[in-house]
């Protein structure tokens, strides 16, 4: 939840902006005064590390104000309290999950008992909830969620399903930061950081060497020169090349056209995004216009055919979506290659947990920020501090990443993009996989297959048997390099490290 001060600070970072043009103009005069040139100085730090909202943004469509704004008009009653009644005990949390049992008939009547209700019953996600569980993906998005509900099922009332009526006085942190997380701009200062290492050129051995068996990510570019996808596949395309094929796009299937009409419409803090694993058994012709880069060639999964667990998807999606903090799935590593578009990537390694992320013990599951832009607000900003900083770039048409197994990363769309990405195994991978594999809950954590009690058995096996004696050199590779690691030097061995003096050892 953003802190109240950040959110107060906008109505004062608004006044000082329309005061900002009346201080230039005294600057020559300010300049003989070095105590207010200082002044100004701060007044335009406090400026910068304000937060921008869109240019096409609206204010909040009900009115609905932080709730540190109650603090600045002191004769004000919250009326999301008199509105609930003996509900006004609930969080906003829970309020919504009570109110997320309900159907859209109940909710648009409960929307008429009070002020309050007629704020939470309109609250987007409930709609989005319903017509995604409703229609599936045979709608068509109208503006908003609940406008797109009552277009389908009341075509009559089109128009209730976008009036709105603003409610003075209603107070809310959570349903204020849904708003805003839809409509803020990515600060400068959340991209600015770029220390990923960037190869052009490199050779498939350097690559090996320096970043695939340390477990580093690297951004390679050039190597999508030769890819018939970068110069044909834009939207109109892929229109026209797929029709009528239906994609999958969170928990439902839609035409790609009826998804670039959602797309353009969406103003929410969490963007459906297309993320499609069959695509290319869906439309050849997209197998065949782009190649694995030869970097990443050796795929392991491959030999079990089509008993192989997901392992390639087609990405598309406007700005702002993406995906929150999350390690690949069967402890792969990926490549994400940028065919329109850029993405902004921030990667954390394996044993450091990004701050806001919560994993349960087994890595089951993990508890995260709802949204992205939720996640740079409240916790970007102390990576700044940390020791172990995070790997970011941003990511662009042309360019390709290399995502090391066990590495958390968060992925956010600076506009709309295009892209493909690739789950592989390599021998370098492959003793953290069958590790993986085999754990004891493993039918919990493995994903991507119908089969997830028996694919330990099934590649272990499969991979025995077209290269026989290369798992027991691996292990034995592996244990050299453990104990290479923990053996002492010849001054650890002779000095005390306690004491600081030597002492013999034979």
């Amino acid at each position: 939840m953003p802190n109240c001060k950040s959110l107060l600070s906008q109505a004062i970072k608004k006044k000082k902006k329309k005061s900002k043009n009346k201080l230039r103009r005294k600057s020559a005069s300010r300049k003989e005064n070095p105590i207010e040139e200082e002044e100004e100085e701060e007044e335009e730090e406090e400026e910068e590390e304000g937060f921008s909202l869109k240019s096409s943004t609206r204010s909040h469509s009900h009115g609905v104000q932080p709730l540190g704004n109650l603090y600045l008009n002191p004769g004000s009653v919250n009326s999301r309290n008199t509105g609930l009644g003996n509900l006004q005990i609930l969080t906003d949390e829970l309020v919504l999950d009570i109110l997320a049992l309900l159907g859209g008939t109940h909710l648009g009547i409960l929307a008429t008992v009070s002020k309050s209700f007629y704020v939470f019953a309109n609250h987007e996600p409930l709609w989005r909830n319903l017509v995604l569980e409703n229609l599936k993906g045979g709608f068509l998005y109208n503006g908003s969620w609940k406008s797109t509900y009552v277009s389908a099922h009341y075509p009559m009332f089109d128009n209730v399903g976008s009036s709105c009526l603003r409610v003075r006085d209603f107070y809310s942190d959570y349903l204020f930061q849904s708003w805003l997380c839809a409509n803020l701009e990515m600060k400068p200062e959340w991209l600015e950081r770029d220390n990923i290492v960037r190869r052009r050129g490199i050779s498939v051995e350097e690559f090996v060497s320096s970043f695939e068996e340390p477990n580093k990510p690297v951004l390679l570019e050039g190597c999508l020169d030769n890819w018939a996808a970068l110069e044909k596949w834009d939207r109109d395309y892929l229109v026209k090349l797929c029709g009528d094929l239906q994609f999958s796009v969170g928990p439902v299937e839609m035409k790609l056209e009826d998804y670039f009409r959602y797309s353009d419409q969406a103003r929410e803090e969490r963007p459906l995004y297309l993320f499609d694993p069959k695509f290319a058994e869906k439309v050849p012709r997209l197998d065949s216009e782009y190649e694995v880069p030869v970097y990443f060639r050796e795929d392991l999964f491959g030999l079990l055919g089509n008993e192989r667990p997901d392992y390639r998807w087609i990405i598309i999606g406007p700005a702002g979506s993406g995906s929150s903090f999350h390690i690949d799935p069967n402890s792969t590593s990926a490549w994400n290659a940028m065919i329109k578009g850029s993405k902004k990537w921030v990667l954390f390694p394996p044993d450091v947990v990004p701050p806001g992320v919560h994993p349960s013990p087994d890595g089951a599951e993990v508890a995260c920020p709802v949204s992205i832009i939720e996640w740079f607000m409240n916790f970007y900003g102390a990576t700044k501090t940390w020791k172990k900083k995070p790997i970011e770039c941003i990511c662009k048409a042309g360019e390709v990443i290399f995502v090391p197994n066990g590495w958390w990363h968060l992925v956010i769309n600076l506009e709309e993009s295009i892209a493909i990405t690739q789950n592989y195994v390599s021998r370098r991978n492959l003793l953290n996989v069958l590790d993986f594999l085999q754990r004891p809950n493993a039918s919990a954590l493995v994903s991507g297959t119908r089969d997830r009690v028996n694919l330990y058995e099934k590649f272990k096996k499969t991979f025995e048997a077209c290269f026989p004696g290369t798992i027991d050199q691996l292990v034995q590779k592996a244990e050299e390099k453990k104990a290479k690691e923990k053996k002492p030097s010849f001054w650890e061995s002779v000095t005390d490290s306690k004491a600081g003096a030597f002492k013999f050892s034979f």
